[in-house]
């Protein structure tokens, strides 16, 4: 693991199927769509908005369900439906007037690849595709869909030695203390 290159990270930009989710697409018979997101990776997306590192969304895939579970974690910038994510990421980077030694991705597919390849911090997870696991400098211990984005935010936390104040902070907030 490049711990020169985690202190160089403002942003993370994750993938979502596979990464924030299992995976797994459940279609009911009236066509609603299901996915199942952990509540872990939002104390996650809180964690990094504590420590006003941003978070962006690329998926290669349209779904309301992604839409509402960005929301929800307060990501501004999530992109969806393009199966070539350089195009949303240089927007990402251009917005934030970043370069790509600045930014964390999560990913893991074949089309994760390409931006994997160029940030500072390529993560991705256990069962991501084996091109994939070869591209990463960090591969989480925890599955996609159950915390794993949370393990990478923290990580950079740590290795920039902020994590204790933005718990502390975190804490102070939801108690009032």
């Amino acid at each position: 693991m490049n711990l020169k290159a985690i202190q160089n990270i403002k942003i993370i930009i994750s993938d979502v199927d596979g990464v924030l989710t299992d995976g797994t697409i459940s279609l009911g018979s009236d066509g609603t769509e299901f996915k199942r997101f952990s509540v872990e990776d939002g104390a996650g997306a809180a964690y990094a908005r504590l420590a006003n590192m941003p978070i962006a969304l690329i998926s290669g895939r349209f779904s309301l369900c992604t839409s509402r579970r960005a929301s929800e974690m307060g990501i501004k910038h999530c992109y969806q439906g393009k199966l070539n994510k350089l195009d949303s990421y240089k927007e990402i980077l251009d917005i934030y007037n970043l370069s790509d030694k600045e930014v964390a991705y999560i990913g893991d597919g074949l089309i994760d690849i390409p931006i994997l390849s160029k940030v500072g911090f390529p993560c991705t997870v256990p069962g991501a595709h084996e091109k994939v696991l070869s591209v990463a400098d960090f591969i989480t211990t925890k599955k996609g869909g159950y915390g794993a984005f949370r393990e990478v935010v923290e990580l950079i936390l740590h290795k920039q030695g902020i994590y204790d104040k933005i718990y502390d902070k975190m804490h102070k907030q939801i108690y009032k203390a």
